[in-house]
């Protein structure tokens, strides 16, 4: 049985309705939360709605590009009006299109900074400020966000240079936003996620690296623990950061991969 470490809780997912980000959902739903998750794809969003509806979870979905900072207030706005409150955030949402230094357009490094971090950025905002104002009016203290970074915000491989470049910028937002609001009683930690087997990567593996159908397998055998990292490991502990499991802990990025950084033979 699932434990309810966020019952009561109402927690916004951003990029919630694949991979790592509907896994999220998946594991807060089950931990009790009520859940806001956003997502371009309608389809893909009204299928798990109705998923965790039909398992008796409490949860919303609002159809957003996070690239548009207007969707980051909709989504704060639609769990408030939908739950009555916020608790947590969990900014899942980004993409991993390839380009180096070199190669790398204008609009490429746009888009990278539109979703990877712009889109993060305003949904903290919406959501520190809807956490404040709860604080104020004394009927909510305090809140959880967890930021889903990169191992690629250490260096990156040379074809993930506007990737890099956004969660870069990410990570030193997640601790500037601790520092700035612990005394909100407002805890903001990240995590450093490495090589995830996902439907969007399985894609990117196809359109970029002429990868087999079998890249996953393939790729398990080269790695330390003999396979890659999953979307529920990932989401298990977002639930924990997200919860008062946690306890104090703040301005936190937390590497979660099987590469050591600065370790070399």
């Amino acid at each position: 049985m699932n434990e309810q470490t966020l019952a009561g809780r109402s927690i916004v997912v951003s990029g919630g309705t694949q991979g790592v980000g509907a896994a999220v959902v998946r594991a807060a739903a089950a931990a009790g939360a009520a859940v806001t998750f956003t997502g371009r794809r309608p389809e893909l969003g009204e299928a798990l709605l109705d998923e965790l509806t039909a398992s008796g979870a409490r949860a919303a979905y609002v159809r957003a590009d996070v690239a548009d900072p207007a969707s980051a207030v909709a989504s704060v706005a639609t769990a408030v009006d939908t739950f009555g409150r916020l608790d947590g955030l969990c900014n899942a949402a980004g993409i991993t299109t390839r380009g180096t230094l070199l190669d790398t357009t204008p609009d490429l490094f746009d888009q990278h900074i539109a979703i990877n971090l712009r889109g993060p950025f305003f949904t903290m905002q919406a959501a520190v400020k809807q956490m404040i104002a709860q604080n104020e009016a004394g009927t909510v203290d305090g809140g959880s966000i967890v930021n889903i970074i990169s191992m690629a915000a250490h260096a990156g491989q040379p074809y993930l240079a506007p990737y890099t470049a956004a969660k870069a910028g990410l990570a030193g937002l997640t601790k500037n936003a601790a520092y700035a609001h612990r005394f909100d009683r407002i805890r903001i930690n990240g995590i450093n996620i490495g090589w995830t087997e996902t439907e969007g990567e399985a894609q990117i593996q196809k359109r970029f690296h002429d990868a087999d159908d079998d890249w996953a397998a393939q790729a398990s055998t080269r790695l330390p623990m003999g396979r890659l990292n999953q979307p529920a490991d990932t989401a298990r502990f977002v639930t924990f950061l997200l919860s008062d499991r946690c306890g104090v802990v703040t301005g936190s990025v937390i590497d979660w991969d099987q590469y050591v950084v600065g370790a070399h033979d």
